[in-house]
């Protein structure tokens, strides 16, 4: 093979001196691979780029059409993911098994510099037209790669990297490539981890779009992992055969490949029938309940539900799984977010639930204001309950029809709470959706709109809010239009509104405009039905063999519950895994058996830390004290709970974290507020 060089091309010389020399440079072997592709099987020289190849428009549209579900599967989670990465030297890349890019989200900029190579839509980035590169070679190697800077085959991509996962359908084929392509000069290390969590983000919604007909099964060895990304997914047909299954799912069941679990049913994996597991998830809320692998001492925890086909509420009115399941285009074309972490059939409990006589009251009386179109305000513990019981207000009320969407203002970055709430303009960026994005607030209208940990949001955000509650009108960011909206509105807050009024960090008017009634959830430890909530929660997370010895119960019985009902959750599923099917004694408790309920909890300098990672336990400065006097009951309250909490998890803050289902930075921030001296990690 001749090779014409252009004089000093030290790019194209070193691609040929690799090749020729048959070494692999710095371990990358898939991409010495595929500069030899190129050259030996596609004749390309690096010294002599091709023109960039774009296909017709008419083409493009053709297998737009082609791989409709698949692009709007993928359109949010790449919009998602570009925010991310908050680089404006970048684009996020769909193609599809030619290497055709169909989608792409850029910035308008970075778009217009980029277009000359045949970064745009139309554009073909196989091996055969554009050498070595993420798409393409991704395509050729069908597994993940980073392609950087002079790893790519033509020197005039030398200024890009190019990361690309393949995406499979329920199949188990490749169906399309994901990649983000950065000008960005240093090489962000995190990058195939986002790609790979996004794809499988698109890959759960294209089993969700592909078998809406089929009832969805989300199963985990964990159950805190149910209805998240990690969680397996199978769309399981009214017979009990099983349609599909993401790749969570083949591989805790140990299968290799779809073509093994078509031929099962749900019995042959589970130790269950379908309707068996369906009615366990509605008796439990859609919370977890135990189900045994078949022919194999496995636990696992899973939900089943109907299929989301048989729904009779409009799509509007429907509130998506988990974060990255399947998105709901409204009529008007406006694509509709799921709220994460719950399933779309899940309901909230009704009355019955509530056996306490004081939540009785209160449900009865939140049932009469929002017939008025009142506001409530929710006040009570960490973790007694107020989304539960937000729930159940939004059935009552004459919204029930509408979706319930549930915003906790503490767990989301500050930077993204004002996107989150009011949505943005379409145009904002290269593939946003036509209509824009849809904020909370549009999706809640005729619907219910929880603002749950509503005094941790920014003051400024707090004036705009207060408008729409005024105007009864949203104006998505980036945009002068306004939208009409009709919502019923809930807040909680474990903090004093007042006292935080009084202190300049909430605003007055915006405390009256939310507390149209408010309502004191009682604790745990308070509720008249403690003992049927310990058995009910014990049934969830331990199956209905759990069983309770008397000393265990008392002890339960016995105990403050600090954490609430979401300490009593943890509690138990820890001891039920501990019984492991045998009645569950005071052993099997160690957290509440190694302490009264009473006792004081030791000294901060002395606490035991399990990770030196995560955090170390320094001694409070000599100014605490007086610090802490200052807090209000209710803080003191949850420093109380939270000091309590560090104790059990052995003052791990991302345990801690994980069970509060916060991120450890906004952790961090509540310590710090509570005056809980931890170091963060470097």
């Amino acid at each position: 093979m001749t090779l014409t060089l252009r004089q000093g091309d030290r790019h194209a010389d070193r691609v040929l001196d690799v090749v020729r020399r048959g070494f692999h440079e710095e371990g990358n072997d898939l991409v010495t691979r595929s500069w030899s592709r190129c050259l030996n099987q596609y004749q390309l020289d690096p010294g002599r780029p091709r023109e960039p190849v774009v296909i017709a428009s008419s083409a493009l549209q053709s297998r737009r059409n082609q791989h409709a579900d698949v692009i709007e599967c993928a359109r949010y989670e790449m919009t998602t993911l570009y925010q991310q990465l908050a680089d404006a030297e970048s684009a996020v890349v769909l193609t599809d098994t030619d290497g055709v890019i169909v989608h792409m989200v850029s910035s308008p900029e970075f778009a217009a510099e980029a277009e000359p190579m045949g970064l745009r839509a139309g554009g073909m980035w196989g091996e055969a037209e554009a050498g070595t590169n993420g798409m393409g070679t991704c395509l050729a190697a069908a597994h993940p790669i980073s392609v950087r800077r002079e790893e790519h085959f033509f020197s005039h991509f030398t200024q890009l990297t190019c990361s690309a996962v393949p995406v499979f359908d329920p199949s188990g084929e490749i169906i399309a490539v994901l990649d983000v392509t950065s000008r960005s000069s240093l090489m962000q290390q995190h990058v195939l981890v986002l790609l790979g969590m996004t794809a499988r983000m698109i890959e759960n919604r294209l089993i969700d779009k592909r078998f809406s007909n089929a009832h969805p099964l989300h199963f985990h060895s964990r159950p805190e992992f149910v209805y998240t990304l990690h969680e397996g997914k199978l769309a399981v047909g009214d017979d009990g055969r099983i349609l599909a299954a993401n790749r969570s799912a083949l591989f805790q069941l140990g299968l290799q490949s779809m073509d093994e679990i078509r031929t099962q049913r749900i019995d042959d994996l589970f130790q269950t029938s379908l309707e068996d597991i369906v009615q366990r998830s509605l008796s439990s809320s859609f919370h977890p309940v135990v189900a045994y692998r078949a022919n194999a001492a496995l636990r696992f925890f899973a939900v089943a539900r109907r299929p989301a086909s048989d729904a009779a509420t409009p799509a509007r009115a429907r509130v998506a799984g988990a974060a990255g399941t399947a998105s709901m285009v409204a009529e008007t074309g406006v694509e509709s977010f799921r709220a994460p972490l719950r399933p779309a059939a899940a309901r909230a409990p009704s009355i019955r639930t509530f056996k306490d006589a004081r939540l009785v009251a209160h449900l009865d009386t939140a049932r009469r204001v929002v017939a008025r179109r009142t506001p409530v305000l929710l006040c009570g513990e960490t973790g007694s309950g107020k989304e539960v019981f937000a729930r159940a207000i939004h059935e009552s009320s004459p919204h029930a029809e509408g979706a319930f969407v549930a915003v906790n203002c503490a767990s989301l970055p500050e930077t993204l709470i004002e996107s989150e709430l009011f949505g943005y303009k379409a145009g904002a960026f290269t593939g946003a959706q036509r209509s824009g994005r849809r904020g909370k607030i549009l999706q809640a209208d005729g619907g219910t709109l929880f603002l749950d940990e509503i005094a941790d949001m920014p003051l400024e955000l707090q004036a705009r809010l207060l408008r729409v509650l005024d105007e009864r009108q949203v104006t998505p960011l980036g945009t002068e239009e306004t939208h009409p909206v009709d919502f019923q509105l809930v807040s909680a807050s474990h903090q004093h509104l007042p006292s935080l009024v009084r202190e300049g960090r909430f605003r007055e008017d915006l405390y009256y405009r939310l507390a149209g009634i408010e309502l004191d959830l009682p604790p745990l430890r308070d509720r008249s039905d403690k003992r049927e909530l310990i058995h009910d929660v014990l049934k969830d997370e331990g199956g209905s063999d759990s069983r309770l010895g008397e000393e265990a119960e008392r002890l339960l019985m016995a105990y403050s519950w600090p954490g609430n009902l979401r300490q009593l959750r943890h509690v138990l599923r820890s001891a039920a895994a501990l019984a492991d099917g045998k009645t569950i004694t005071r052993e099997h408790l160690p957290s509440l058996a190694a302490r009264p309920a009473s006792s004081p909890l030791p000294a901060l300098a002395h606490a035991a830390v399990s990770d030196p990672a995560d955090a170390a336990a320094d001694t409070a400065p000599s100014n605490a004290a007086p610090a802490i006097k200052q807090l209000n009951p209710i803080q003191a309250n949850e420093r109380q709970v939270l000091l309590q909490m560090l104790e059990q998890h052995r003052w791990n803050v991302s345990n801690v974290a994980k069970a509060l289902d916060v991120s450890r930075n906004t952790l961090y921030r509540k310590l710090h507020k509570l005056h809980i001296e931890i170091s963060p990690p470097d």
